[in-house]
């Protein structure tokens, strides 16, 4: 157990926190085959059964975020804090981690904050351009933070950034499918305008809200359409779809081969979590933007609008989607020029190799 290479990679909550997090643990694992990798989630989050499928063991914490509604339910989150701290002092005593990482969530944080009171290096990576709260208190504490927007040095220590980009689900970027034969694979014409619906892992009501109330619109169109409703909404927006004649709809509820679906569009819809925006900096996919306002800090808007004034997205407000989004994108994807300019300006800002960056910091930090 002494020579190998033992790391915590702790965090999750969403699938844009646990998808870099397996990435880094794929790279660090093609770069050290001996690397013996921990990871520390929440009880309950979606990283307690994504992360054993990627193949890695995981242990939770009791750990959940303030409820700023409800104040007097936050003894109870105080207590779950303590335990975790006590959980996570155990989990190291045990595992005796050579370094830390931090990809955000509420795990993270006394995940890290043990590792370093008892001097273990610590390595955060913050997904948005605007910081999460974690990231910012383990921020003093960690050594080295990667980051994938510029202009970070608002949040953190300039001298420990490092500007990596996010990492990303392999199967986005090695897709083996042509365009034609990935828009077969969803029962669709090969040589038709395609638009490809997704509001996270978990669905959106409000972009699912957009397409139900235009159904109309969606017949008419001479585009076809991929729609991943999430697992929550599916049942209720099948019955509802049910008895219309829409040959150019497919719903689903979770698409496993993103890569394929991503290669069938020729436009998206989707909110702005960070792991989509890299994945379609990355491949160079034309996107409309709904920022979710359900987050920390209205982050989402924040990683939108760090594309749309670059002229690589068009973003619609959540608020006036249900109006305005679906004409928005059918519009955008008959537009040859628009598609072509959004391309080339949202390929310029894809950063190239994140894991394999991210991990050789790991490893550096855990074998100096």
């Amino acid at each position: 157990m002494d020579n190998e290479l033992r790391i915590i990679i702790s965090g999750g909550g969403t699938g844009g926190h646990i998808f870099p997090a397996i990435s880094i643990a794929n790279a660090i694992k093609a770069k050290r085959p001996d690397a013996n990798i921990l990871f520390v989630g929440a009880l309950g989050r979606m990283e307690m059964q994504r992360v054993p499928a990627a193949g890695y063991e995981i242990k939770g914490l009791p750990i959940c975020g303030f409820d700023r509604k409800h104040l007097l339910k936050n003894f109870i989150v105080l207590f779950k804090i303590l335990r975790s701290e006590c959980m996570a002092r155990g989990i190291v005593r045990r595992f005796k981690p050579m370094a830390a990482v931090g990809v955000g969530g509420y795990a993270s944080g006394p995940m890290l904050n043990v590792c370093a009171k008892w001097g273990i290096p610590c390595l955060i990576q913050e997904q948005n351009s605007y910081a999460g709260v974690t990231n910012k208190l383990l921020s003093k504490k960690a050594e080295k933070i990667c980051v994938a927007y510029e202009g970070m040095e608002r949040f953190f220590p300039a001298d420990k950034i490092i500007l990596t980009g996010n990492p990303v689900r392999q199967n986005v970027l090695d897709s083996k499918y042509s365009v034609a034969e990935a828009r077969q694979l969803f029962g669709l014409a090969p040589d038709m305008k395609t638009i490809l619906i997704v509001g996270g892992s978990l669905g959106a009501r409000t972009i699912n809200e957009s397409i139900l109330q235009h159904l109309d619109l969606v017949g008419q169109s001479d585009v076809q359409f991929i729609w991943q409703t999430g697992k929550v909404y599916y049942e209720a927006i099948k019955e509802r779809l049910e008895g219309e004649e829409l040959p150019n709809l497919r719903a689903i509820d979770f698409i496993s081969d993103m890569g394929a679906a991503y290669k069938a569009a020729d436009l998206v819809i989707s909110r702005a979590g960070a792991s989509s925006i890299s994945e379609f900096c990355l491949i160079g996919k034309p996107v409309v933007l709904v920022p979710s306002p359900n987050v920390a800090e209205d982050h989402q808007t924040k990683n939108a609008m760090a594309l749309v004034n670059k002229n690589a997205a068009l973003y619609v407000k959540d608020s006036e989607a249900a109006d305005v989004l679906l004409r928005t994108a059918i519009q955008a994807v008959g537009d040859e020029a628009k598609l072509k300019a959004l391309e080339e300006n949202i390929l310029k800002l894809g950063l190239k190799d994140s894991a394999d960056i991210i991990a050789d910091e790991v490893i550096k930090l855990a074998t100096r």
